[in-house]
């Protein structure tokens, strides 16, 4: 037997998924996550899964992992010290930025602006010079580079960043920096803009290489640790980590180009969620990817996730391919709080996290959380993660008494009730980002949700999108390192050419589009796949000349064997604009940036199919539940999964219940059991 690892990190919880590769049966595990050490927690949980399900280590194959070690270094402030190498007259381009500002109209009185990642005492200018066109306008100063590499050493970086104005078109200066660099800053890690990111707009592309050496020593540090750790404990596995656009790339390859992995995290969900939504005949869907500390949100077309081309983490804003997720501060344990002006209740973004985590946990927490209102509202058996955590009740209704107590709500369960509303909406919100404001109609979409907390307000969030059905999958709470198990080695290559359309053809850009694939697949290959198991995928940024943004176009490049390779580019290019703007202007069209995408096999894991049951549920009802909904009282059942059969209609309200999450059915709506395990929940009266 051979098995493959999905291990997916979050700010509350490690889930660990064991996939048999030749049976598709799985083994799951939930852990408290260890945020000092990630990889405590991701061993732990290794061992637990194995210990369960019987299985020597040794057999297993493959670690797939997503990680949040880099966005929590941006997030908490905790990368290293970056240098900063550019071109004589560039030093402040950090600083300068560009000229955005959040918010409203006069927002920048009270924005607080954030400081770069490099200090502008930590950057230096050298003197060199190349031009657009990628010529050499001054030859680069060696002298003065040494000079200026020994100040920074002096000041103690621990990280060199090198971003030359244009370098994107000739990264010669760039590469004998570097070199320099190895000679002067020995064993001081090294990100060049031109690998990094070789395109067009030299802010973006210094900002996201800073942010690549920011966090690159402790993301090193984290994959080679978790290396040592796997070996030592029997497991003679390959380590890949996911990715912000959902592939996979190798352990070398991630700590080399950590800013890539920002999104990892979330990038597994949505795989997963995409993998559960084809085996139940959805290709169209939303995705509410809910933990303990926030809510990701996503949207897919046709069983493909919409990919963006910049990734936000907290005030930080990076040029990095991710799968298009919005964050909202909404998890199970987000703090509910009344402010004295306003009076109002509030819920998030801050979190009681793991530790203390909501009162309910019994680890000192007194805030009350989103988990403390569901439990009090009855939507929550009192343990979870299979019996690791055990819910107490009555300290939840202590905490949440304070909310009815500020805000003069009659009854504990009302005060909850709010708070489980608001949670709700802060989602909603969520999801109207990737949805109506995109010019989609969730309505038009599934809602696949997941996480540990999301199934209990997955139907909720079905009645306010309009999203039917809402699809519960299988162990939703592990959903993310189903995701990491089920996806496929990706890379890709990226080059800026800034040609309108009457200074290309198709033969030209044909030829740089094979070159971008013969790159992008070198990766590939190294990790072991053969040459006829990639497939290529290839995209161009695309604008009306003259303008200040472009729109990321999908190529197909077959039909650049004739004559109409562009025409089919501004055709795609014309329909996508007027989908976003309603109009159309007579400019000429240019192509920015493009890039080729190799694609590694989609793993064959089998899918387990349950057994026909017909649609009484009533063999798996344990029994019985009080919950508190709409202002009233209501007996919900109570429903084991495991024991549930294909086909089984469950009539909300209902309570289904299952190692690493809850479900929770509505009044007036039913969930059916599809063969591949998934809950299907929809309005009674638009049940098929």
């Amino acid at each position: 037997m051979s098995y493959r690892l999905g291990v997916d990190v979050g700010g509350t919880f490690t889930d660990i998924l064991l996939v048999n590769e030749e049976t598709g049966e799985t083994f799951r595990e939930k852990t408290a996550s260890t945020p000092d050490d990630q990889s405590v927690g991701v061993l732990r949980g290794i061992q637990a899964v194995c210990a369960a399900a019987g299985v020597d280590p040794g057999e297993v194959r493959e670690v797939l992992h997503g990680t949040t070690v880099a966005t929590n270094a941006i997030l908490e402030k905790r990368g290293a010290r970056v240098g900063l190498v550019t071109t004589e007259g560039y030093r402040q381009v950090l600083q300068i930025a560009r000229s955005y500002v959040p918010g409203g109209l006069a927002g920048w009185i009270i924005w607080p602006k954030p400081e770069p990642l490099a200090a502008l005492e930590d950057t230096v200018e050298v003197r060199e010079r190349v031009g657009a066109d990628g010529s050499v306008v001054t030859e680069l100063d060696e002298d003065d580079v040494r000079a200026k590499l020994r100040r920074l050493k002096g000041r103690g970086i621990e990280a060199l960043s090198i971003s030359l104005i244009n370098s994107y078109a000739n990264n010669k200066h760039e590469l004998r920096i570097a070199e320099i660099a190895a000679e002067e800053l020995e064993g001081i890690p090294v990100s060049c803009s031109s690998l990094v990111l070789p395109e067009l707009r030299e802010y973006e592309r210094t900002l996201t290489t800073v942010a690549n050496a920011y966090v690159q020593g402790q993301v090193a540090r984290y994959v080679g640790n978790l290396e040592n750790q796997l070996h030592q404990s029997g497991m003679d596995a390959h380590l890949s980590i996911l990715r912000s656009d959902g592939g996979l790339v190798s352990a070398k390859v991630a700590s080399d180009n950590p800013v890539s992995m920002l999104l990892s995290g979330p990038a597994g969900g949505v795989t997963g969620a995409v993998w559960v939504a084809e085996q139940a005949g959805y290709k169209d869907l939303l995705t509410l990817d809910m933990g303990g500390t926030s809510t990701d949100v996503a949207l897919v077309q046709n069983l493909t996730p919409r990919i963006g081309r910049e990734t936000t983490v907290g005030d930080l804003t990076v040029r990095a391919t991710s799968v298009d997720v919005r964050t909202v501060g909404a998890g199970g344990g987000s703090i509910a709080h009344v402010p004295p002006l306003t009076q109002a209740l509030r819920v998030g973004p801050q979190s009681a996290g793991a530790r203390p985590g909501p009162a309910a946990y019994g680890l000192g927490g007194t805030e009350p959380t989103v988990t403390d209102a569901n439990l009090v509202l009855g939507y929550l058996p009192t343990s979870l993660a299979g019996g690791e955590i055990s819910l107490d009740r009555e300290a939840a209704r202590e905490a949440v008494q304070k909310i009815a107590d500020a805000t003069g709500l009659p009854s504990v369960e009302a005060a909850a009730e709010g708070i489980y509303d608001i949670v709700n909406e802060n989602m909603f919100g969520a999801l109207k980002l990737v949805s109506t404001q995109q010019g989609f109609d969730p309505r038009d979409f599934a809602l696949v949700a997941f996480g540990g907390a999301g199934p209990l307000h997955a139907n909720a969030l079905g009645v306010l999108t309009g999203a039917w059905p809402v699809i519960i999958p299988p162990s939703p709470g592990v959903l993310c390192a189903l995701g990491d198990a089920t996806t496929t080695l990706r890379d890709e290559s990226v080059r800026t050419l800034v040609r309108r359309f009457s200074e290309i053809d198709d033969e030209t850009l044909r030829t740089v589009l094979q070159e971008l694939a013969e790159t992008a697949k070198v990766s590939l290959l190294e990790a072991g796949l053969s040459e006829d198991e990639l497939t290529y995928s290839y995209q161009a940024d695309l604008r009306y000349h003259g303008q200040g943004f472009e729109i990321p176009v999908e190529i197909d490049i077959d039909r650049f064997d004739g004559e109409h390779g562009l025409d089919s580019l501004r055709a795609a290019f014309d329909a996508e604009h007027e989908r976003l703007f309603s109009f159309l202007l007579s400019n000429e069209h240019e192509v920015v940036t493009v890039r080729a995408t190799v694609t590694g096999p989609r793993p064959e894991v089998q899918v387990n199919v349950l057994d026909e049951g017909g649609t009484d549920p009533s063999a798996a009802r344990t029994g019985d539940q009080e919950i508190w909904f709409e202002g009233a009282h209501h007996t919900a059942g109570v429903y084991d999964r495991l024991q549930l059969r294909a086909g089984n209609v469950i009539q909300g309200p209902a309570i289904v219940t299952e190692m690493d999450s809850t479900t929770l059915v509505l009044p007036g709506h039913a969930a059916t059991v599809h063969p591949s395990g998934t809950l299907l929940i929809r309005p009674v009266d638009s049940q098929e």
